[in-house]
């Protein structure tokens, strides 16, 4: 059986022209992602990317504008489904309470989930596991350089 996997992730930049990045161990695989997830049913896009970051980054965001959803067919890493996702690009309400990594994949013991900043203008699509992902990277490296 085929469905839809809607996930909304947060594209949260710093004074610094930082991106934030999350590393992750799930489902026996390493990737690399932005903050965000799989929407719940009942919820909306906005409700559910802030659920999704006080989750993870234990942080209230605020949505500042719709930055991309998918245009063409992801077929998830994990399931059958078909992704679609949807990007924001957002800010903390307060600063970020996290413990930031430089190493990739530096989990804390007992965690599967680790953040690293990245400089807007280093970043790559390498630099991220899935296609949307890689998409997104290159939207933001056109959308920033050009301001």
């Amino acid at each position: 059986m085929s469905y839809f996997n809607i996930r909304v992730y947060g594209l949260l930049i710093n004074e610094q022209n930082e991106l934030l990045l999350s590393d992750e161990f799930a489902a026996g695989m390493h990737f690399t992602k932005f903050p965000g997830g799989g929407l719940e049913f009942g919820e909306g896009l906005i409700d559910g990317l802030k659920r999704e970051f006080m989750e993870e980054c234990e942080a209230e965001i605020e949505v500042l504008s719709h930055f991309y959803t998918t245009d063409f067919f992801e077929k998830s890493s994990f399931n059958d489904s078909q992704v679609l996702s949807v990007y924001y690009l957002v800010k903390p309400i307060k600063p970020l309470n996290l413990s930031f990594k430089t190493a990739l994949f530096d989990f804390d013991e007992g965690k599967e989930q680790s953040f690293r900043w990245i400089k807007l203008a280093d970043v790559t699509a390498d630099d991220v596991t899935f296609r949307t992902d890689k998409t997104v990277v290159d939207l933001l490296k056109t959308h920033f350089s050009s301001k």
